[in-house]
């Protein structure tokens, strides 16, 4: 498969596919995000398939080297949230471990299908860590359309978002452990031809649980030579996004407890809670946060994440103990 041209800035990534055999270049990136929320509140998850794992301590090293193949660094990160406690998983796997086409994507025992238009089926089998237990079963994803425009985060265009299908709907149908649950969720892409922390000092993301098809997410990043960029979109039920005209005040939330990390959000009324700290690492940060973001009070998934720290060399010893790498399948 034929790599695209470093430093390029990308064009639209947005389509009727969610673009599994879309051509990565080397030192970049793409990776698909799900998350969602039970309807009762007790559950949630997120699911990230990356092809070029961004937070991989092989991949740093390889690319450092001029060895960056992004197809010799996939994952599949599964996290289960609740109801009795949370299952984490996270294992790197190389090229011969990685299948894709069109409608489908294969990492390891992990597959991804788009069926149709509106129709994904997340097949997930890991084992996760640091207590090796396995986590397998099945998530299915309808949404209603998936969204026709994507987003620079950079001036050059070195990396964009896509926010695929800001509102959807899953079932949860889990073997182990064994649990099913429906829920809200939201999906997006995003895609890079050069690595994040190239590009980007830190970045804020937040997204609204959807209440009538509509919500806001806001991205808001700073770059490494320390200008700052700001993106508000409001979406509706059909999947459509407009930028917003006011984005909200910049707003200081409590720093993660362990770490210290920073963390800040998008709201109308300058106050946000933190309801829950669902990941922490000195790193990265993903949230639960209580806030009006201009359409009144809502339960908002949020993430912080400081590539500074990412990069420096103590990170990149410690990240192996949680992101282990399988070696490659032989033939």
């Amino acid at each position: 498969m034929g790599l695209l041209p470093e430093n390029e800035p990308q064009q639209e990534i947005a389509d009727r596919k969610l673009g599994f055999d879309a051509r990565v270049p080397s030192d970049g990136y793409r990776w698909w995000y799900l998350d969602a929320f039970s309807d009762d509140g007790k559950a949630a998850l997120t699911i990230i398939v990356f092809i070029g794992s961004v937070f991989s301590p092989y991949y740093y090293s390889a690319r450092r080297r001029n060895l960056g193949n992004p197809e010799n660094f996939c994952s599949v990160n599964a996290i289960l949230y609740g109801p009795d406690r949370r299952r984490w998983a996270l294992t790197e796997r190389g090229a011969r471990d990685l299948n894709r086409g069109p409608d489908h994507i294969i990492i390891g025992p992990s597959r991804v299908d788009q069926c149709g238009d509106d129709r994904f089926i997340f097949q997930i089998s890991e084992v996760c860590n640091p207590w090796p237990t396995r986590l397998k079963g099945q998530i299915e994803l309808k949404v209603p359309a998936l969204g026709t425009k994507s987003y620079a985060l950079d001036p050059d265009g070195l990396h964009r978002w896509w926010p695929a299908a800001p509102a959807g709907r899953v079932k949860v149908t889990m073997q182990r452990p064994e649990i099913s649950w429906e829920g809200a969720a939201y999906l997006d892409c995003n895609a890079g031809t050069v690595p994040l922390e190239q590009t980007f000092r830190n970045w804020h993301w937040q997204r609204s649980a959807a209440e009538e098809g509509r919500g806001h997410i806001h991205y808001d990043a700073t770059l490494v030579n320390g200008d700052c960029r700001s993106l508000g979109l409001g979406y509706e039920a059909d999947m459509s996004c407009s930028e917003l005209a006011q984005p909200g005040e910049d707003t200081a939330m409590a720093a993660t407890p362990l770490w210290r990390a920073q963390r800040r959000c998008r709201t109308v009324t300058g106050q946000a809670r933190v309801m829950q700290t669902l990941e922490e690492s000195p790193f990265y940060a993903r949230s639960v946060v209580e806030l009006d973001s201009g359409l009144g009070p809502r339960k908002v998934m949020h993430e912080s994440l400081h590539l500074d720290r990412f990069a420096r060399p103590w990170m990149q010893w410690m990240l192996p103990v949680r992101m282990p790498r399988r070696p490659l399948l032989r033939s």
